[in-house]
């Protein structure tokens, strides 16, 4: 299949050149802001183009874009219907495209931390108000009637006295020689009367991604494009020092063969061997028979079980670090009725996205620009990571955002987009990038691996009292300042206000960091994936300790307080009372504390805030005697503002949340061994299969008077700690290390 690429060029063409072509431009500022861009007229068009974000033609037809990278969270279709709800539009009469790269046309693009949806559901509602008003207007000017005896609706301009109508299309061209009216001042719709938000809308690839039409980045086909594959030293850290190119360029269908020397940057360009070919399948035959003299550096003594040792020997010492320090934890744990101890441990994991890695690129030397056509969550930092790496000038960089075969994080990093590019360099035509299976479990950007060791105490009333953790991580050696010094790899660093940082009187949080080679990146909900899991799964071992019911130990930690400032810089103050909401609406529909469960069935509760949004869940199971786990039911209730913009999308979200943490929670885990990953494809890297899903999931939103937030990741942390303690009250067994492969919850 061929990817229709002269479309992605006119539209960026038609969108720089359209404030000559139209009475203005409206767009977003990098600040996110609403400016005004342009103004002009154009006698030969007629089409309204009120904005970088609308274009209206004289057939009615409305056309819209869409901004951000569309990883299958549902961004493409949820925050176009913003505009079209405030434009009053049918959403039948919409076409959806994607627009490039451009934060001086768009503002901010990219999708990760699930921001896309606050960073831009205020500013959305006012381009499509801004644009409803001057078609309005123009409809007044034409009957040369009121304005406000004149409303919107389904695409056209109603009189209400004179019941008159014009279609948009015909009120373009007058439209498009208006003011600009300022968009603070705009009329917004009020919520009560939205017509197409809150709806269930399907995505609007659905049909194209049913028919297997090319969408992805992988499906990008050019003009003389060849292909490329590229191999790196299995040994984090380790670069080649030789390789059979000779015999690899004799090979049938390769053009060529070259050793590309890399950057210092782990997470930047990687030191490896490229391979070009006429196909993709004569690049891989060709990876097959490379032979490479690899220097694997100082990773090759990376182990998991050494990481292991190394972990238990810094939980017997004082943390390197002191997190936070309330009150006296010894003390307190000497005076408590009970103390509980556990050691939680988790992997590193891939992000093990359907599709690998990839990246069209095609370098121009006659004018040292770059075309890029990349499926990616963070396009400005690609093209920020491509200038620094090889000094092309941002000017001179074109990015297409190309549609990801799903992210969670993994394509907020560039390392794919400029392994393209140092390629491309060397090649006279463009040139595609394609990841194997194996390069995309083994050279990711892992979600850190990391140790918990607790200690918790609770006073004879059953309340807890003390809390102590020693979370034991990793990190990479960097550059900073002129300064060699560790970071921690992302998602890998414990807040002082984690819960319950903040609740309780005598609460200690150390934190040490392993040294390591390994890349890390953000992982779906980067740190609340794995830490509601231990915190949550740990508190649940106090109730039970204390002898009290799950739910009601949970809401009286919470406390009364209906707010929790932050106690950190740019922290963020914790809302209690939607958090006590979510808690009793999930434990409500899920009949909490109702029904007596026979031996092998549990039910487990958990909740979690995470990127704005407030989720409690309960998990229903049941597990065999021998030890076979079935996830009955799952019941999910979430707060994350005011308004659903798109049912489906949301549920979808939620649905797809509880499937992904329950899936990591089962399966998957990569062993370490002299530096190299030791999974390399699907057959030994679980992920959750069909028999192995939730039976049942319900969804319940919470609509509250707080500002709107996203929900590609608020859904997630919650799922491990209800499972886990919903096999603990099924079989009395604690599960503290994942995944759930390694404990046996056999019982009799």
């Amino acid at each position: 299949m061929s990817r229709n690429i002269p479309l992605s060029s006119s539209r960026r063409n038609f969108l720089r050149t359209s404030a000559a072509g139209s009475a203005f431009m409206l767009g977003m500022s990098a600040n996110g802001a609403l400016a005004a861009l342009a103004s002009a007229s154009n006698p030969a068009s007629a089409d309204f183009v009120p904005n970088a974000f609308i274009r209206i033609g004289r057939d009615g037809g409305v056309t819209l874009v869409s901004k951000q990278p569309e990883i299958g969270q549902g961004i493409k279709t949820s925050l176009p219907m913003v505009i079209a709800e405030e434009l009053e539009v049918e959403w039948k009469n919409v076409r959806i495209v994607q627009g490039d790269l451009d934060t001086a046309l768009y503002g901010p693009q990219g999708a990760g931390g699930s921001t896309s949806t606050p960073t831009n559901y205020e500013n959305f509602h006012r381009l499509g108000a801004t644009a409803r008003t001057m078609l309005v207007q123009a409809a007044a000017n034409i009957w040369k009637v009121p304005a406000a005896e004149c409303s919107a609706s389904a695409g056209a301009v109603i009189h209400g006295p004179s019941k008159r109508r014009l279609g948009y299309g015909s009120l373009a061209e007058t439209a498009s020689k208006l003011p600009v009216p300022d968009a603070a001042n705009v009329v917004l719709k009020d919520p009560s009367t939205f017509t197409l938000l809150g709806k269930r809308i399907g995505g609007v690839d659905n049909a194209a991604i049913i028919k297997g039409q090319p969408l992805f980045g992988i499906d990008v086909r050019l003009p003389g494009m060849l292909y490329a594959v590229y191999a790196k030293c299995p040994v984090f850290g380790g670069k080649p020092l030789s390789a059979n190119l000779d015999a690899i360029k004799a090979m049938p269908g390769v053009k060529d063969a070259f050793i590309v020397e890399g950057t210092p940057n782990l997470n930047g360009l990687r030191p490896g061997v490229a391979i070009v070919a006429t196909s993709t399948w004569a690049a891989i035959r060709a990876r097959r028979a490379l032979d490479v003299k690899w220097d694997e550096g100082e990773g090759s003594d990376h182990s998991w079980a050494g990481f292991s040792a190394q972990a238990l020997a810094a939980s017997k010492k004082p943390g390197t670090a002191v997190v936070r320090k309330d009150g006296d934890v010894p003390g307190a744990l000497a005076g408590a009725a009970k103390v509980v101890e556990a050691a939680y441990s988790y992997p590193f994991i891939s992000h093990a996205s359907m599709e690998p890695q990839n990246c069209t690129a095609w370098f121009k030397p006659e004018d040292g620009s770059l075309e890029l056509w990349a499926p990616t969550q963070n396009p400005g930092s690609g093209q920020a990571l491509v200038t620094t790496t090889f000094g092309i000038p941002k000017e001179k960089i074109v990015l297409h955002i190309i549609r990801s075969g799903g992210g969670f994080g993994r394509r907020l990093s560039s390392d794919f987009i400029v392994e393209a590019t140092a390629i491309a360099r060397k090649v006279a035509a463009p040139v595609k990038l394609t990841w194997t299976r194996e390069d995309d479990l083994q050279h990711d950007h892992f979600r850190p691996g990391g140790f918990h060791f607790l200690r918790g105490g609770v006073d004879a009333a059953g309340k807890p009292v003390a809390w102590h953790n020693h979370f034991v991580s990793f990190a990479n050696r960097i550059e900073r300042e002129g300064k060699s010094v560790l970071q921690p790899g992302s998602g890998g660093t414990l807040s002082a206000d984690e819960f319950p940082g903040r609740w309780l009187a005598n609460c200690q949080l150390e934190q040490t960091n392993l040294e390591c080679r390994i890349p890390m990146g953000p992982w779906r909900a980067p740190g609340s994936c794995v830490f509601s899991w231990v915190f949550h799964s740990f508190i649940d071992e106090l109730a039970h300790a204390a002898g009290r019911d799950p739910l009601a130990f949970r809401l009286d930690l919470l406390g009364d307080k209906d707010l929790v400032p932050a106690t950190i810089e740019r922290g963020l103050a914790y809302d209690v009372k939607r958090m006590r909401n979510v808690l009793q609406e999930v434990a409500q529909r899920a009949g909490w504390g109702k029904k007596r469960l026979p031996r092998g069935q549990g039910a487990g509760i958990a909740f979690h805030f995470s990127h704005r949004g407030y989720v409690a869940q309960v998990a229903e199971v049941t597990v065999s005697r021998d030890g076979k786990l079935k996830v009955d039911r799952v019941v999910v209730a979430a707060d994350v503002g005011a308004q659903i913009v798109n049912l489906s999308g949301a549920e979808n979200q939620v649905e797809g949340s509880v499937i992904d943490g329950l899936s990591t929670l089962m399966f998957p885990a990569l062993d370490i061994e002299g530096g190299r990953i030791v999974q390399g494809n699907f057959h030994d890297y679980g992920l959750l299969r069909m028999p192995d899903a939730p039976t049942k999931i319900e969804t319940h939103f919470i609509k509250t008077a707080n500002p709107v937030t996203g929900l590609g990741e608020p859904a997630l942390p919650p799922v491990a700690p209800a499972v886990c303690n919903a096999i603990f009250a099924a079989t009395g067994k604690r599960v503290r290390q994942l995944p759930l492969s390694k404990t046996d919850l056999s019982w009799s």
